[in-house]
């Protein structure tokens, strides 16, 4: 397991470029919002903490992880943004519907990723059990949205 040698919340400030002209498209699922929330707060927190004004964080809430496909290409298309963060959680059941929305979720940001030019992270958490998706959003291994948030960043810059 990659996390547990990691802190997902871990970054360099000096290697990251300072972020106050960019704007950015935060994609959040309402599903599972105990762990999606902390997610968008730590992107949130991290973004500002390199320089992003909070006028310049446009949010959009969508039911579920499934949504964020839609989410992300209506927010690209109506919102001039940099990039977007699609913030989601998807948590092991006893039926084969995880592997599936999971699988669709990253085909579709995939998909959206090529379709334009405004990059979309990935911050998805796809875990087995709800004590790991806790663990990567604000708990032991720290905050996937904070990652999310500086690769939006660096990927932003990139595209510029």
């Amino acid at each position: 397991m990659a996390t547990v040698t990691k802190n997902l919340s871990a970054y360099d400030g000096n290697s990251v470029p300072n972020a106050e002209k960019l704007r950015f498209g935060i994609v959040v699922s309402e599903w599972n919002s105990n762990i999606t929330e902390p997610l968008f707060h730590g992107a949130k927190e991290a973004l500002v903490d390199c320089g992003a004004i909070d006028k310049n964080i446009i949010r959009y809430n969508v039911p579920g992880s499934f949504e964020l496909v839609f989410g992300s290409k209506k927010l690209i298309e109506t919102e001039k943004v940099d990039a977007v963060i699609a913030i989601g959680s998807v948590i092991r059941g006893e039926t084969s519907h995880f592997d599936y929305v999971c699988g669709a979720t990253a085909q579709g940001i995939k998909d959206v990723n090529l379709a334009y030019d405004v990059p979309v992270i990935f911050c998805v958490l796809t875990d087995d059990t709800l004590q790991q998706a806790k663990d990567r959003s604000g708990g032991k291994h720290g905050n996937k949205g904070t990652e999310a948030a500086i690769a939006a960043i660096k990927m932003a810059v990139l595209g510029s």
